[in-house]
Parts: C-alpha cells; sequence; structure tokens
C-alpha cells in the first residue's frame, strides 16, 4: 500500500486534527503517501481530495476542531453515492482509508468495503465515548474538563444566590460526559440515557437536601435524558418545589471546541499511527482503541452493534457524595 487517505466525519472533536497529524507522519515515516479528504464522504465523492505532505500538519496538534472540516452525507448512503466515492478514490490512486469518527462514519465504512473491497481503519473520534472497543475516544477528555469549568463557575452563583441549577451536557444516547461531570462537579443529582431518574426521585432528593438547610443544588442532565430537557425537567421541579429558585443552563456545542487535553493529544497521536500501521500490516475493517491502556483492534461490526455500558459503580458515587 503506497497511497491512503484520511477524512474526518461526524460531529467534530477536539483531538482529531492530533489525529490527522499523527497519520500523515505515521504514513510519511513508511514512505506511504497521504491524501486528505475535506468534508468526510461529502468531499470524498466531490472529490475534494489533496496531497498532505508532512509540514502540512505542522502547528495543528494543539487546534480544536478539524483542518479537514467535516460532514455527514446521505448521499453516501446510496448506492450511487459510494459508486461515485469509489471513482474518485481510484482517479487519485488511493488504496485504503483512515476514517477519524463515530459509529455512523465506521458503519459507511464496513458497507463501502462490502461494496468496493476499500480497506478502512477507523480512530474513534467522539465526544460522547459511546463506542465498543476502546475506554476512551478522542476528544472525550477535552469535553468533559470544558463541561467541568463551566460547572464549576456555575455553582459559585448558585451558592451566592441560594439556586438549583439545572445544566444540560450533550449526550444524546451516552451519559458518558454527565457522569465525570457529576462526580468531579460536586452534583446533588445526575439524570443519564441509560438509567430512569424520574421526576418524583428529583423531588424528593431536592427536598430532602432543603429540609437538611442546603440552600444550593447542581443537576446534570444529559439531553438524552427519558424525562426530558433541563428545561423541561426544571418547570417540573418548579412546580413541585415553588419555594426554589430554579435555572438552567445549556453547554451544547462548547463542548465540542477549544484546544485538546495532554490527554486527548495522545490518544488521538497513538491511535493514529495506530491506523497506519494496521493499515500497512493488512489489517481492514477495524478501529482502533485503548482497552486497560493497552492498544487493541476491534471490528466495526462490533463497534457498530455492540453497547459500552456505564458502570452503576459511578451512579453509586455520585449518591453517595451527595449526602
Amino acid at each position: 500500500m503506497k497511497r491512503i487517505g484520511v477524512f474526518t466525519s461526524g460531529g467534530d472533536s477536539p483531538g482529531m486534527n492530533a489525529c490527522i497529524r499523527a497519520v500523515v507522519r505515521a504514513a510519511t515515516y513508511n514512505d506511504v503517501e497521504v491524501y486528505g479528504i475535506k468534508r468526510g464522504y461529502n468531499g470524498m465523492i466531490k472529490g475534494e481530495i489533496a496531497r498532505l505532505e508532512s509540514h502540512a500538519v505542522s502547528n495543528i496538534i494543539q487546534k480544536g476542531g478539524t483542518i479537514l472540516r467535516s460532514a455527514r452525507s446521505r448521499e453516501f448512503m446510496t448506492r450511487e453515492g459510494r459508486q461515485a466515492a469509489y471513482e474518485q478514490l481510484c482517479r487519485f490512486g488511493i488504496e485504503g482509508l483512515v476514517a477519524i469518527g463515530g459509529d455512523g462514519t465506521f458503519t459507511g465504512a464496513n458497507i463501502f468495503y462490502e461494496e468496493f473491497g476499500v480497506p478502512t481503519m477507523g480512530a474513534p473520534g467522539t465526544i460522547d465515548n459511546d463506542l465498543y472497543g476502546t475506554d476512551y475516544t478522542i476528544g472525550y477528555d477535552t469535553a468533559v474538563n470544558t463541561a467541568l469549568d463551566a460547572i464549576d463557575k456555575i455553582r459559585d452563583t448558585a451558592d451566592s444566590h441560594d439556586r438549583v441549577f439545572f445544566i444540560e451536557v450533550m449526550g444524546r444516547d451516552s451519559g458518558y460526559i454527565a457522569i465525570p461531570c457529576a462526580i468531579g462537579g460536586g452534583a446533588e443529582l445526575v439524570m443519564i440515557p441509560e438509567t430512569e431518574t424520574n421526576i418524583d426521585t428529583v423531588v424528593e432528593t431536592l427536598r430532602t437536601g432543603w429540609n437538611r438547610s442546603k440552600t444550593s443544588f447542581i443537576v446534570i442532565v444529559a439531553e438524552g435524558n427519558v424525562e426530558g430537557n433541563a428545561a423541561d425537567i426544571a418547570a417540573k421541579v418548579q412546580q413541585a418545589l415553588p419555594y426554589m429558585d430554579a435555572r438552567v443552563t445549556i453547554l451544547g456545542h462548547v463542548q465540542r471546541g477549544g484546544s485538546p487535553t495532554a490527554s486527548d493529544r495522545m490518544l488521538a497521536s497513538q491511535l493514529g499511527i495506530a491506523c497506519v500501521e494496521g493499515l500497512l500490516a493488512g489489517r481492514k475493517n477495524e478501529m482502533a482503541g485503548l482497552i486497560n491502556a493497552t492498544l487493541t483492534y476491534t471490528p466495526f461490526i462490533d463497534t457498530i452493534t455492540k453497547h459500552k455500558l456505564i458502570s452503576p459503580h459511578y451512579l453509586g458515587m455520585v449518591n453517595i457524595l451527595s449526602v
């Protein structure tokens, strides 16, 4: 294999640039040409492909976002779109791909190989940390620290004004961001998609704390929580506890941006190199990850279909530490 392509797809995450840099440098080290594909599968279809020399990825390791841009492609979901993408790769002589993204990205890569035989190695780039086959995903550590910094500031004003704040963090299908934010931010409650925390429980927990002369509270809400978003929950609690001053903060896309932490830079660099080495060793349709600090390769089909569970121990920690 003498020519590979690299692209980022789906939601951006801090550390994607560090991973791109690692792919380019690892390929160059092994005398392999690298082509950057802009805007994910959309750019692949349209031929937005250009050579990336080693110097092209200088001074990007500390930058958030992705220099290759990112997009979700409806066209690639069709056979015709994938055919067009394959023709573009052939035009540039690209023999293998490194995909930096999440389960949607890897689903597309898996289908692409079945139809056209293009081998792909994946690096898990998502702040949600919800991919099976790795303990941590690229961007997760940065997102948690970004959210936690905001929560610390909100706690100051909650304490000053005797308020209960409902803080919504990202996590449509996963509570992996919410849990460390709740533990590290000293929250009284956390609400995540994986477990059902009904409004009655929230109300009773806050009432009990109030009766113990506690006057400020933090409730962390993952956006995919079954009881609704933070605003819905706050309105219901305010109705049940009218003497409490409830406020809502939605952290939103601020969690996706910013300079990656040292942990994310290290992880992205290690997995970017692992993807290139995997391709050169004949691997395909696998995601590189770290489990118990050991490099592992997990088939895309497992990453896509198997669920990464949150330990109930962490939920127990929130209950213990909020007493």
